[in-house]
């Protein structure tokens, strides 16, 4: 019985890696959104995000998870962005240090400025969890649409991954 049990939950947790791994989403075409939510950590993230602004598909940009060291001009620098689209556009944030902390310090944001739809962007093997954890702290009159940016994954990151997001889950399922 007890045999049966760790039998039939490895299976389950198999099909579930499974069929994370072969379902990452793609890059949104073409929505707008009042504003886009930009998770620091991973290639192409920021230039998807300023692609976005630039394209008039949201309003302003929030870098969530930016070093304290950097400076809105070394960042302008490093993304050549110029200075009228940072003045205007984009806004750095520095307290966040983890995915569920990104979502909290966007949600801050995201209510500050009044934005009733957002538009996410991290990589495609990160997407679920982030949206899992923005889900759950952003309010629910806040409409929040996926932008992935594609990615090679190696097989660890997508198994690390997919762990962190059964933890995070399991996690926001507990009791405060």
């Amino acid at each position: 019985m007890i045999l049966r049990f760790f039998a039939t939950a490895l299976l389950v947790y198999a099909f579930g890696f499974l069929g994370f791994a072969v379902s990452l989403p793609k890059p949104l075409a073409g929505e707008p959104t009042d504003a886009v939510i930009v998770l620091t950590g991973g290639p192409g993230r920021i230039a998807r995000g300023l692609s976005v602004v630039d394209q008039g598909l949201a309003k302003e940009m929030f870098v969530s998870g930016v070093d304290p060291e950097v400076r809105p001009a070394e960042f302008a620098a490093e993304f050549d962005v110029s200075r009228g689209t940072m003045e205007c556009c984009v806004k750095l944030g520095y307290l966040a240090v983890d995915t569920r902390t990104n979502a909290g310090e966007a949600a801050q944001w995201l209510r500050e400025n009044k934005f009733t739809s957002v538009r996410l962007v991290t990589t495609d093997w990160h997407m679920a969890r982030a949206s899992s954890e923005f889900e759950e702290t952003l309010p629910p009159d806040i409409r929040v649409v996926e932008d992935a940016v594609s990615s090679q994954p190696s097989l660890a990151t997508l198994f690390l991954e997919y762990n962190k997001l059964l933890a995070a889950v399991a996690s926001q399922g507990l009791p405060s």
